[in-house]
C-alpha cells in the first residue's frame, strides 16, 4: 500500500453474553437447538408481551467496564432502534443509544514490534441480538430462526484508533481474551458468540478522517486481516484514479477474498430511536458495583507481569501462557514447585502441539494439569529420561492412563545404576574398534556416535548425563 495514505480502523465487536436466559425473557440461550424452538411472546414482540431484564447480563456488563477501567453510568437507558429485516420479528431492536451502561475506557495492546498500544473505547451497551436468516438448505427461499433473537448482546465500540490490519487483530484477540477471563461470553467464533463490524477509511496523514465503509459480520481473525486489507487496496486505488468513497455497508466473501456493497450505510437518525416505554431507566447502586468488583478474576495484563515477576518468564513466555484463563490456570498447577521455565516450555511446545493437533480446549484435553506435573518431577528425579517423556505424553494423549502406571507397564524407569551403565559403554566399545581408534586419534565428532549407541542399546533408558560423563572417562582412559 502507497505510504501517501494513512488507514483509519474502529472496531464494533458483538458479544454474545453466556446468561442462561435470553435478555428480556426466560427463553434459554442454549446454542443447537431445533429452529425456533427457543421462542416465547417477548421475544417474538408479540403484542401485550412485557420485557423484563436480565440481571445476569447487567452483571457482566459492569465486569467489563470495570475490566477496562472504564466509566459506568449510574443510570442508563433502553432504546428502540427501528428497522426492518425478516430475522428481527418486532421490527425492532431494544438497544442502548444516548446513555450507554459502560462509557469510555480503554485497552492495551501488544504490537509486533514489542510496544504498547493503548486502544480507546468509547462504549459499550446492552442490547438484544436479531435472530437468523437460513439460506444453505433452501433453493431460491431463506429460512428463519428466532432462536437467538433476544439473546442477550454487549456491544463494544472502539475510537477508530487503530491504523492496521494487524493492529486491528491484536486488539480483536486480546478483546477475545478479556471477556473470556471474565468469562461473561464463551467467545465461540464460529457459533457467532463473538463477531465484530471493521469501519475502514483512508485519509492523507495529519488530514481529516476520510468516508469509512464498514464491513458487517467477521468471524475470525484471519478474515477480519484479509477484508480490511482488501479494503485498503479497494480504497487506494478509487482515490488514486480521482474517485470518492461511498459510505456504506459491505460484506466480506470468503472464498473470493474480497468485500462487496451490501446496502448504503444508515446514520443514527435512520433508526428512529426513542426510549423504550416498556423499560425503565437501569440504575446501578454502587454496592452492586462492589459486588461485581470483588468478583472479577485476576485479569490478562495483571497476571502476564506476576508471571513474569513469579516464575521468572520472560516476556514472550508470559504472554503466551496468560492469553486464555485456563490455559494460565493450568500451567500455574504445572509448575507448582518445579522449574518454572522447563515447565512453561512444556506448556508452549508439547501441549499446545498436542491440543492443536486434536483440536482440542484445555477443558476437554485427556491430560490433566496434575499429570504433566507428574511427568515433569519424574524427569526431575530422573526416574526417566526428557525423551521417554516425550513418549509418554503422547501415550496420555492418546490412551490416557496416569504417568507411573505407564512407566511401570512399559518398564520405562531411566538406568542410572553406574555398573549397567558402564558396562553398556564397554561393550560398545569393544564391539567398534575402528571409530575408537579414531576417537582416540583426535576425530572428537565420533563421541557423538558413541552416545547414540549407548542410548541405543538401552533402548533411550540409560541417564544421558551419566552416559555422557561416564563414556567420556572410559574412551580416554584406554
Amino acid at each position: 500500500m502507497s505510504t501517501e495514505w494513512e488507514v483509519v480502523i474502529g472496531l464494533e465487536v458483538h458479544v454474545q453474553l453466556n446468561t442462561q436466559s435470553k435478555i428480556f425473557c426466560a427463553c434459554p440461550t442454549a446454542f443447537g437447538a431445533e429452529p425456533n424452538t427457543h421462542t416465547c411472546p417477548v421475544c417474538l414482540g408479540l403484542p401485550g408481551a412485557l420485557p423484563v431484564l436480565n440481571e445476569a447480563a447487567v452483571d457482566k456488563a459492569i465486569a467489563f467496564g470495570l475490566a477496562i477501567n472504564a466509566q459506568l453510568h449510574r443510570q442508563s437507558i433502553f432504546a428502540r432502534k427501528n428497522y426492518f429485516y425478516p430475522d428481527l420479528p418486532k421490527g425492532y431492536q431494544i438497544s442502548q443509544y444516548e446513555i450507554p451502561i459502560v462509557g469510555k475506557g480503554h485497552l492495551d495492546i501488544l504490537l509486533t514490534d514489542g510496544s504498547e498500544k493503548r486502544v480507546g473505547i468509547t462504549r459499550a451497551h446492552l442490547e438484544e441480538d436479531a435472530g437468523k436468516s437460513l439460506h444453505e438448505a433452501f433453493v431460491a427461499q431463506s429460512g428463519i430462526d428466532l432462536n437467538r433473537a433476544g439473546t442477550p448482546l454487549l456491544e463494544i465500540v472502539s475510537e477508530p484508533d487503530l491504523r492496521s490490519a494487524s493492529e486491528a487483530v491484536a486488539y480483536l484477540k486480546k478483546l477475545h481474551a478479556l471477556v473470556r477471563y471474565l468469562d461473561i461470553s464463551d467467545g465461540n467464533m464460529q457459533e457467532g458468540s463473538f463477531r465484530c463490524d471493521a469501519n475502514v477509511s483512508l485519509r492523507r496523514p495529519g488530514e481529516p478522517f476520510g468516508t469509512r465503509a464498514e464491513i458487517k459480520n467477521l468471524n475470525s481473525f484471519r478474515f477480519l486481516e484479509k477484508a480490511i486489507l482488501f479494503e485498503m487496496d479497494r480504497q487506494r486505488e478509487i482515490l488514486e484514479n480521482g474517485g470518492k468513497i461511498v459510505q456504506e455497508t459491505r460484506l466480506f466473501d470468503a472464498n473470493k477474498g474480497e468485500t462487496r456493497s451490501m446496502r448504503s450505510k444508515e446514520e443514527a437518525n435512520d433508526y428512529r430511536y426513542f426510549p423504550d416505554p416498556d423499560l425503565l431507566p437501569l440504575h446501578l447502586a454502587e454496592e452492586r458495583i462492589d459486588r461485581v468488583r470483588v468478583s472479577l478474576p485476576e485479569l490478562p495484563d495483571v497476571r502476564r507481569i506476576r508471571f513474569m515477576e513469579q516464575y521468572g518468564l520472560p516476556a514472550y513466555d508470559a504472554q503466551v501462557l496468560t492469553a486464555h484463563r485456563e490455559l494460565a490456570d493450568y500451567y500455574e498447577q504445572v509448575a507448582e514447585n518445579l522449574d518454572a521455565k522447563i515447565a512453561a516450555n512444556w506448556v508452549m511446545v508439547e501441549l499446545l502441539g498436542a491440543m492443536n493437533k486434536a483440536g482440542l480446549e484445555i477443558p476437554d484435553f485427556p491430560v490433566p494439569a496434575g499429570e504433566l506435573r507428574l511427568l515433569l518431577q519424574r524427569m526431575a528425579d530422573s526416574t526417566i529420561s526428557g525423551k521417554i517423556a516425550k513418549e509418554i505424553f503422547e501415550i496420555l494423549c492418546s490412551e490416557g492412563g496416569t504417568v507411573d502406571a505407564i512407566i511401570d507397564a512399559k518398564g520405562l524407569r531411566q538406568i542410572t545404576d553406574e555398573r549397567a551403565i558402564l558396562a553398556l559403554i564397554d561393550e560398545i566399545i569393544a564391539n567398534n574398534p575402528k571409530q575408537t581408534a579414531e576417537y582416540r586419534a583426535g576425530k572428537e565428532k565420533l563421541f557423538g556416535f558413541f552416545v547414540g549407541q549407548v542410548m541405543k542399546a538401552s533402548h533411550g533408558k540409560a541417564n544421558p548425563d551419566q552416559v555422557n560423563s561416564l563414556l567420556k572417562n572410559r574412551l580416554l582412559s584406554q
